[in-house]
């Protein structure tokens, strides 16, 4: 039986000046019937530049340079005539794309766009389409079909449009589906029924599933076979057993060292004396005003209670919603609190006037979830870094020989101050944002999500990195995480969140063996891959 797509040599070469003479450099894979077959790679790998040749939605500059996709065992579809071409694109292959909010129109409704692979593939009157996309809502489990087909994008969740976005690619029910990075930017739970979904409906369907993902332990989950892609080529492809488990190449290999092992660190023999207070903390947004007509209240923050210990990590953990990110900026003041306290070693922080505050403000400092979003293009990078001090009256010749030395302490050469935020890459941007934030010499960082856009193996070198400042330099860490893996690997303490309120508090250790909240042993047991002991996991720097 031939397979449902298979690729041979797919080779794709871009213009003078790129990255790499060639996104995809002899690409082959075969994706069979009633098989889920797992893409892995980091950034620039070319599992995108892969799903999109599938589809021919390739960039304009990009050009085919050899080789074939062939589907079903029929057509070749690099040379079927682009009319063709759009009866296969929903009809016969459909997509997931990465960014449900980027690909859905936030002009129609859900309903609408949904509707839209029916009138453009059949002949199905408007009542019938009617009633196929509120039987695809519901097959995707989102409650109350007739209100989310009415629905615009906006006023759905995150997950919501995902699934959404799922029932778009079924529609038709296709024989191949591509799902590129569907579960990125979902909530640890919310993740686990995306996947449970795709799986339940690639064995009842018997649908050819390719999964593009850069996290092993959704490979774990969900894939039948993996390939494992590094610069445009596949290095390693096999059963999922056999890569996740007895990994053949140094790449495959250091990936998987990379990924933090959902045991919690050893705890560390210091003594404890509390710097940071917080007491009845709490936050509520919304209600009737110049642009609110609604008067929809949202209370972000109930009456939040907790010790962050001198030169410990506290991992604040909770999925969207939960009130961690208000948590991190309320401790930072850029946002005021309705009520409750802060106190740094005694010192009431929300008391203070703003005078009083910027004085204060250099002791606690953030490090954001998007450093390219927090960094002026406009500017260099190591006139960022130097703002803060400067601004605060320091000699500009002193500011800048410390942002140098900051430079190499956070492992980027100290010529790098003198380019631009677009120059680096992401684990790059994030290095220096961790240079602005010490800059001011904190005594607490404020690291609020600043791992989760990562790769797997910059992910574990910035983890490393803010463990090895702490260690240096004598500092507190609060970091904010929905990855409990991520929490696992550098929280002391760890700090559950749901629906504004702590639902549960402990070391990590206590935590993350025995939680003793049904949420918290909801979120552990959501975790992907959580049964699958990956070799040498945590052991990047040996594996590199």
């Amino acid at each position: 039986m031939s397979p449902r797509l298979s690729i041979d040599g797919l080779t794709i070469a871009m213009p003078a000046g790129s990255d790499r003479a060639l996104a995809l450099d002899g690409v082959s894979l075969s994706i069979a019937a009633d098989e889920i077959v797992c893409l892995v790679g980091e950034s620039g790998s070319g599992k995108s530049m892969t799903a999109r040749a599938i589809l021919r939605l390739l960039p304009p500059v990009a050009r085919v340079a050899g080789g074939g996709i062939v589907l079903d065992g029929k057509e070749d579809l690099l040379r079927l005539p682009e009319a063709a071409m759009r009866g296969v694109r929903g009809a016969r292959i459909g997509m997931i794309f990465q960014e449900p909010m980027t690909a859905l129109n936030p002009l129609h409704t859900i309903g609408a766009q949904i509707g839209e692979a029916f009138q453009v593939h059949t002949a199905f009157g408007r009542r019938e389409i009617e009633a196929r996309v509120q039987a695809l809502l519901a097959e995707v489990l989102i409650p109350d079909p007739l209100a989310a087909a009415r629905a615009y994008p906006h006023e759905l969740s995150g997950g919501q449009r995902q699934r959404a976005m799922i029932a778009m690619a079924l529609a038709m029910e296709p024989g191949l589906l591509i799902a590129d990075e569907p579960t990125t930017a979902l909530d640890v739970t919310t993740q686990a029924q995306i996947l449970k979904l795709i799986r339940e409906l690639q064995k009842r369907k018997g649908t050819g599933v390719l999964f593009i993902t850069h996290d092993f332990g959704v490979v774990a989950e969900i894939a039948d076979r993996v390939a494992v892609m590094q610069g445009g080529k596949v290095v390693e492809q096999g059963a999922a057993q056999d890569v996740l488990d007895r990994p053949q190449h140094p790449y495959t290999r250091r990936l998987i060292a990379a990924i933090p092992p959902l045991h919690p660190v050893p705890a560390r023999p210091f003594e404890r004396s509390v710097q940071l207070q917080v007491a009845g903390l709490s936050k509520t947004y919304g209600g009737k005003g110049p642009l609110r007509t609604s008067g929809r209240v949202v209370q972000a923050m109930k009456n939040l209670s907790f010790d962050l210990h001198r030169g410990f990590t506290l991992g604040i953990v909770g999925e969207s919603g939960s009130g961690k990110s208000t948590l991190a900026r309320c401790l930072v003041r850029l946002l005021e609190a309705d009520s409750g306290r802060i106190r740094l070693d005694g010192i009431d922080l929300t008391a203070l006037s703003a005078k009083q505050w910027r004085r204060e403000s250099r002791r606690v400092q953030m490090v954001f979830q998007d450093p390219f979003g927090s960094l002026n293009p406009r500017r260099r990078v190591g006139d960022i870094v130097a703002q803060g001090p400067i601004v605060r009256g320091e000699p500009r010749k002193q500011v800048q020989a410390r942002v140098r030395r900051l430079f190499e302490l956070v492992g980027l050469a100290p010529d790098a101050v003198l380019r631009f935020p677009h120059e680096f890459s992401g684990g790059q941007r994030q290095r220096i944002g961790l240079a602005r934030a010490l800059a001011l010499e904190p005594e607490i960082l404020v690291a609020d999500e600043p791992v989760s856009a990562l790769d797997v193996s910059v992910q574990a070198q910035v983890l490393d990195l803010l463990a090895e400042l702490r260690d240096r330099l004598g500092l507190s860490l609060i970091f904010v995480t929905h990855d409990l893996r991520v929490a696992a690997r550098i929280a002391d303490d760890i700090l559950v969140m749901r629906n504004g309120e702590i639902v549960e508090t402990g070391s990590a250790g206590q935590i993350l063996l025995h939680p003793t909240h049904p949420y918290t042993q909801a979120l552990i047991a959501a975790v992907p891959g959580r049964h699958w002991n990956p070799p040498n996991a945590g052991a990047a720097d040996s594996a590199a």
